[in-house]
C-alpha cells in the first residue's frame, strides 16, 4: 500500500527503547503525544522529523512542545494532544472535544484504537518505562488518501 507512513509514540518519560528504532523504521514523520522527557526528541530525530506536544510531566513552556498539534496530510486532519487536558481521556471525550479525522493521545499508557462515526481515536501506548503492567508499544499510521490504516507495534520489555 502506498501513501504516507507516520509514527505515533507517547509517554516515553525520558526513555527511548532500542525497539523503537525498528518499530518506526521507514516513517517520514513521528508524532509524539506527550510526556516526552529529556533527550527523547533528539534520539527520535535520528529516525525521522519529530513533532511533539507537552504532557503533564513535561516542563511547561518548552518551545519544542506544543499544547496541541493539528496536521493535515493529503486532506486527512490529525489532532495530537496528551489527553490530560480532558481529565481522564476517553474516546468519547476526545471525539466531543476535537473534530479531526484522527485523534492521537497518550496519558493513560494503554494502547487503544477505536473507530467511531468515520473517525479514529488512537493511543499508541506508552513507549517508555514500563508502568501499570502494560506492555510498551508505539503505532504506525499509513495514510493513502482517506484510507487510514493504524497498527500497534509492541516493544520488547
Amino acid at each position: 500500500m502506498d501513501g504516507r507512513l507516520i509514527g505515533l509514540i507517547s509517554d516515553t518519560h525520558g526513555l527511548v527503547r532500542p525497539g523503537v528504532f525498528e518499530a518506526l523504521a521507514g516513517v517520514e514523520l513521528i508524532l509524539h503525544a506527550g510526556d516526552v522527557g529529556d533527550g527523547v526528541l533528539e534520539e527520535l530525530s535520528a529516525i525521522a522529523p519529530v513533532r511533539a506536544v507537552c504532557g503533564n510531566t513535561d516542563v511547561p513552556g518548552d518551545p519544542r512542545l506544543a499544547a496541541e498539534l493539528l496536521e493535515t496530510f493529503d486532506g486527512v486532519r490529525v489532532h495530537v494532544s496528551h489527553g490530560h487536558e480532558l481529565g481522564q481521556p476517553t474516546p468519547e471525550k476526545l471525539l466531543a472535544a476535537y473534530d479531526a479525522d484522527v485523534l492521537v493521545y497518550g496519558h493513560t499508557h494503554r494502547p487503544l484504537l477505536v473507530r467511531a462515526d468515520g473517525r479514529w481515536v488512537v493511543n499508541p501506548g506508552a513507549a517508555g518505562p514500563r508502568r501499570f503492567d502494560i506492555e510498551p508499544s508505539v503505532a504506525r499510521m499509513r495514510l493513502s488518501g482517506h484510507d487510514i490504516h493504524i497498527t500497534h507495534v509492541p516493544l520488547a520489555s
